[in-house]
């Protein structure tokens, strides 16, 4: 049977969030905003190890306790520039561990609301699929086309559309080669279609957000708060 494993792209300063910490240090719930992302991943019974990549320069993480998250979690100072390097260097890392026929499932370290259900309707909708896949939900919004100056040019159709979240699960070889192959992506299902492939789409919702301005980290905050009084 395939293992499952988890890297966390962790390397990046945050600079579109206009703060002075890195953004996935940032005081979320009472925690830093990465703890809720690698909790979520460590608590689930099919991830095996949980693989937080972080830069080689980076000094805050030292500076927090996380023990309780428990033994699953991993350190590898060995981010690089882009996020397809820094998810590289954690296959890289899990290459003594991991198998050709192994998952990876690959989570933004600035999605804090990774839900238990959510990972699991991943896990098992994939488990048997040739190729691997992603969480994602349907497109609702019109979509609008500006110019440089901030005025619509065009309305644009979205039938068909998704917007793409994480995790992101594939098998450990073909993501390493096609990472490898493909470093000029904005997530692993790029470099995955790049080789000829196509990813599932599993649906999600959009309490899985990605914290990228201000306002996120206040509705990341509220969604966690509402599932905690459950």
């Amino acid at each position: 049977m395939p293992r499952y494993f988890a890297i966390v792209p962790a390397a990046g300063t945050g600079a579109r969030f206009g703060a002075e910490l890195p953004k996935q240090y940032l005081p979320l719930a009472g925690r830093p905003l990465i703890y809720h992302t690698l909790q979520a991943l460590c608590r689930s019974p099919q991830i095996e190890r949980v693989l937080v990549v972080l830069a080689p320069d980076d000094t805050h993480w030292r500076g927090y306790d996380w023990r309780d998250i428990g033994p699953k979690l991993e350190t590898v100072y060995a981010g690089g520039a882009t996020r397809a390097d820094s998810v590289l260097a954690g296959l890289r890392a899990a290459a003594t561990a991991a198998a050709d026929d192994d998952w990876v499932l690959v989570h933004d370290a600035a999605r804090p609301c990774l839900s238990q259900p959510m990972l699991e309707s991943l896990v098992d909708e994939l488990a048997d699929d040739p190729v691997g896949g992603l969480l994602a939900m349907p497109v609702a919004d019109t979509l609008k086309r500006a110019d440089a100056e901030s005025r619509v040019t065009a309305t644009e159709p979205r039938d068909g559309l998704w917007q793409a979240q994480t995790p992101q699960m594939f098998r450990y070889a073909a993501l390493l080669a096609a990472l490898e192959s493909c470093r000029v992506v904005t997530d692993e299902a790029g470099a995955i279609e790049a080789a000829g492939f196509k990813p599932k789409l599993v649906k999600s919702d959009a309490t899985n957000l990605k914290v990228t301005f201000p306002a996120d980290l206040s509705l990341a905050e509220l969604i966690l708060f509402a599932r905690r009084d459950r």
